[in-house]
């Protein structure tokens, strides 16, 4: 940021006060082109969607965000929603975030609806390199997709000092 004081020399502030937290540290970035399809109601690791990053400090916190087109397919009366959900290497954290949904009424009328963006803020208390996946499951219906059609997905992790 840039001030302006009262005699109209220009300073840049370069570190913020004592005690304050909420810096940002480092940012990491991964980007999907390709598409992810499952079938499975238990999640399973969304193919080349994941990000590493090692903490400076263990009382940084990492906020994940992860953004995606998707889309939920369902060909029978049964609607149903896809879902993702951040790991830790295989350690499921946080909530499940709902990206697509479909609803059917028993003429078969579709409704699909996709893309969405998921955030949470974590605290993995280390400073030993942690893996960020990305994880997807359906609740019914015939199957989810991340990425549809290749139109992409993007996981940041942005470490924020504690």
């Amino acid at each position: 940021a840039i001030i302006k004081p009262n005699n109209n020399t220009l300073s840049s502030i370069t570190a913020l006060p004592a005690g304050v937290g909420g810096k940002v540290l480092q940012v990491v970035q991964d980007t999907k082109t390709d598409q992810f399809e499952t079938s499975s109601t238990s999640f399973a690791a969304v193919t080349g969607l994941s990000a590493a990053i090692t903490p400076n400090a263990t009382s940084s916190k990492i906020l994940i965000m992860c953004s995606t087109s998707a889309i939920h397919v369902a060909t029978t009366s049964a609607g149903g929603e896809t879902l993702i959900r951040f790991y830790n290497g295989t350690t499921a954290i946080g909530d499940e975030y709902q990206v697509a949904k479909s609803r059917q009424d028993g003429s078969y009328s579709q409704e699909v609806g996709g893309g969405g963006t998921a955030m949470f803020l974590y605290s993995p208390s280390t400073t030993s390199e942690t893996t960020i996946n990305v994880y997807a499951r359906i609740t019914n219906g015939s199957a989810g997709r991340i990425g549809q059609s290749g139109h992409g997905s993007t996981l940041t992790l942005m470490e924020v000092a504690g």
